[in-house]
């Protein structure tokens, strides 16, 4: 079997990671859940860390629900804002606004 360079080998793009079926995008200590093809997305903040087990946590999250529509302005676009503790608490409440939003409740 020929042994390829690095340089012929495919560009294989992976898939976003997703939660609960919507993609989730980090860039720095900000993550966005929700596709912006949506009425809202999400943005979460993480605010503090803490340390356990050599693991660095979330331990304070601050959650903005966001319009994505262009035509508000963007100091209307913010919906609801929320702030928990934990990454996986502000995860559960991120997708609850989302699913009802979607649902029009």
């Amino acid at each position: 079997m020929k042994k390829l360079e690095s340089s012929q080998m495919p560009i294989q793009e992976s898939a976003p990671l997703m939660y609960r079926g919507k993609p989730l995008v980090r860039c720095g200590n900000t993550i966005y859940y929700g596709s912006l093809s949506d009425q809202y997305v999400i943005k979460m903040d993480l605010q503090e860390f803490s340390e356990k087990n050599d693991i660095t946590l979330s331990s304070k999250v601050s959650i903005e629900m966001i319009e994505t529509s262009p035509d508000i302005e963007s100091t209307q676009k913010i919906v609801k804002v929320s702030e928990k503790s934990g990454l996986y608490s502000a995860l559960d409440i991120a997708d609850i606004w989302l699913s009802r939003a979607k649902a029009g409740n």
